[in-house]
């Protein structure tokens, strides 16, 4: 009759173990069976599945009677805290005979707690079961329940791995799109530099195209400047001249562009002597002929770092453009003086150049910023 009773038990436990397969894929589904389950099994009132919160708070996570309850509760003075810190099955018979086992919930009097340990030897939680009246546990129970913690925590244990890898494979996502954005704009930037050098290649080519006529042509304005010519062909003459030699500052210009640009070579600059030799080439060209140039230079300014001949194109430009802006006659005003923004700074130096030509329209945005302050 016993053994009887036993086969039976052990049916039971093989179908409930049985049941839970269908719930493999739905972790809260799952603990509510296995909890359901020892419930059952044990015929106790309620059996609950906790998971530990830090070291002093844990959670119900699933319960037989499939309420919810999100409440965290502490760990220190209970039973489950027991459970938790001995990590060892936890029986209380009847808790007015065993009070030192820890605290239960009102009401309780019998408990058994079973922890859930993953493979490695990790506390996650608890399976703990509560019964209103006294009564008394068979060996076969205690591990029954601790073959269902058992696979409880191997549930629990595999859900978190599942959200880790999902983690892992969320960043890793985001890693390689990133990289492949990267790579998509230095793949831009390599065919953005290589169609420039092509333009650059192809402009090139141009200007000493349109140079070998332009010589030709300037040879022939420069013998007919040694004719005596009336007033109106002089002044075409000299239109033509100074035309000439505009198109070839910019034929100049596009084939400085057009070369691959090549690294800073820095050194200490005497800017005030630059600015002289720069104002003194500029009247020696058409365009600084008839224009007043003053310079306006600070003593004893030391000199700056810089490239040299960068400095020099920066400064040739400026001036010219301000020669270009004006009619004969006019003044252009080159003022060279210690930065009065950064005084703490000695070695900043501020380079303004001004003309009376007319002012930028409200409506066009400068393409220049209104000082221009070297260091």
């Amino acid at each position: 009759m016993q053994s009887r009773a036993r086969w039976q038990r052990d049916q039971q436990v093989i179908e409930a173990l049985s049941s839970l397969l269908d719930s493999v894929g739905d972790l809260n589904r799952y603990l509510e069976r296995v909890a359901s389950s020892v419930c059952h099994l044990l015929r106790m009132d309620v059996t609950v599945i906790t998971l530990c919160e830090g070291d002093d708070f844990d959670r119900v996570i699933a319960s037989s009677d499939g309420e919810e309850d999100h409440t965290l509760y502490t760990l220190h003075g209970t039973v489950t805290g027991t459970v938790v810190d001995t990590g060892r099955s936890l029986i209380v018979e009847d808790t007015r005979l065993n009070p030192e086992a820890g605290e239960m919930p009102d009401g309780y009097l019998c408990y058994l707690g079973v922890p859930l340990r993953t493979p490695h030897g990790d506390i996650l939680g608890t399976v703990c079961s509560f019964s209103y009246s006294p009564r008394r546990f068979a060996e076969e129970e205690v591990r029954t329940v601790e073959l269902f913690a058992e696979r409880a925590a191997m549930a629990i244990a595999h859900y978190r791995l599942y959200q880790e890898q999902q983690r892992f494979n969320e960043l890793l996502e985001a890693e390689v799109i990133k990289r492949t954005q990267e790579l998509r704009a230095a793949q831009a930037k390599l065919i953005e530099q290589e169609r420039l050098a092509a333009i650059g290649e192809f402009a090139a080519m141009i200007v000493h195209e349109i140079r070998n006529p332009l010589t030709t042509v300037k040879m022939g304005l420069k013998a007919l400047g040694r004719l005596v010519l009336a007033e109106p062909d002089q002044l075409r003459l000299t239109l033509a001249s100074e035309e000439a030699n505009r198109l070839e500052d910019l034929l100049n210009e596009i084939l400085q562009f057009s070369k691959p640009q090549r690294a800073m070579q820095t050194e200490s600059v005497n800017l005030a002597a630059l600015l002289q030799d720069v104002v003194t080439q500029v009247q020696e060209t058409p365009i600084g002929q008839g224009r007043i140039i003053e310079l306006a230079i600070a003593p004893n300014l030391p000199p700056v770092v810089g490239d040299r001949n960068k400095l020099k194109q920066v400064c040739l430009n400026l001036v010219r453009n301000a020669c270009e802006a004006v009619m004969e006659g006019d003044r252009i005003r080159c003022t060279l003086l210690p930065d009065a923004d950064t005084p703490q700074s000695p070695q900043r130096l501020c380079l303004s150049i001004h003309n009376g030509g007319p002012p930028i329209p409200p409506g066009d945005p400068p393409r220049f910023p209104p000082k221009t302050c070297p260091s």
